[in-house]
């Protein structure tokens, strides 16, 4: 399963770090994903990360967000710099290979 932690409510501007760990398999073998949405809307793929360690970003959070893997850790981690009104949604984590799991999810809030 995937345990998030991190989130909360921060100014426009401001940062966050979401952390996503991983028990009962090692998360260095599959491709992890964060993913967030916004009331009302779908749910769109922000981060990408494979397990040889190449990212891909979505367009609107190319340059300010940062996702990186501790494999020590089995922990993936989401650092979200200069964060803004739009980013508000809950987020998610998906870890991804022959089978997939999802984070419970953990909210972020971004005030104007």
């Amino acid at each position: 399963q995937l345990a998030q932690s991190g989130g909360g409510l921060v100014q426009t501007g401001g940062s966050l770090r979401l952390s996503c760990a991983a028990s009962g398999f090692t998360l260095g073998d599959y491709a992890i994903g964060w993913f967030r949405q916004a009331p009302g809307k779908e749910r769109e793929g922000v981060a990408f990360i494979t397990s040889t360690g190449s990212t891909n970003y979505a367009d609107s959070v190319k340059g300010r967000f940062t996702i990186s893997r501790d494999n020590a850790k089995n922990t993936v981690y989401l650092r979200m710099n200069s964060l803004k009104p739009e980013d508000t949604a809950v987020y998610y984590c998906n870890a991804q290979k022959f089978d997939s799991y999802w984070g419970q999810g953990t909210q972020v809030t971004v005030s104007s």
